[in-house]
């Protein structure tokens, strides 16, 4: 695996900005946690990114999604264990 950049130290104020964000839309916005799950777990898969998977699959399983639910987002497709929203943010 390839160093990532240290983005606190590179960009501060954008790095604050972000977790600024995060912390908007994982507590105030009112957006369901498991939409917010599916979709940092889509977006690291996507980005390929090893370390951002390994980290939001660990953060799903700690609120209590199923095993099945998260390792089947790759093929989600094919999948019927999403519902109606949860398809729609992952046709995104």
């Amino acid at each position: 695996m390839n160093p990532r950049i240290d983005f606190a130290q590179a960009a501060p104020d954008a790095y604050k900005a972000v977790l600024a964000l995060e912390r908007y839309v994982t507590s105030e916005s009112g957006i369901d946690h498991r939409l917010i799950h599916l979709i940092k777990l889509r977006a690291s898969q996507i980005n390929g990114c090893a370390y951002c998977v390994d980290m939001h699959v660990k953060e799903a399983r700690r609120d209590g999604l199923s095993e099945q639910w998260i390792n089947l987002i790759s093929v989600w497709r094919e999948s019927p264990v999403y519902d109606r929203r949860e398809r729609a943010v992952l046709q995104c």
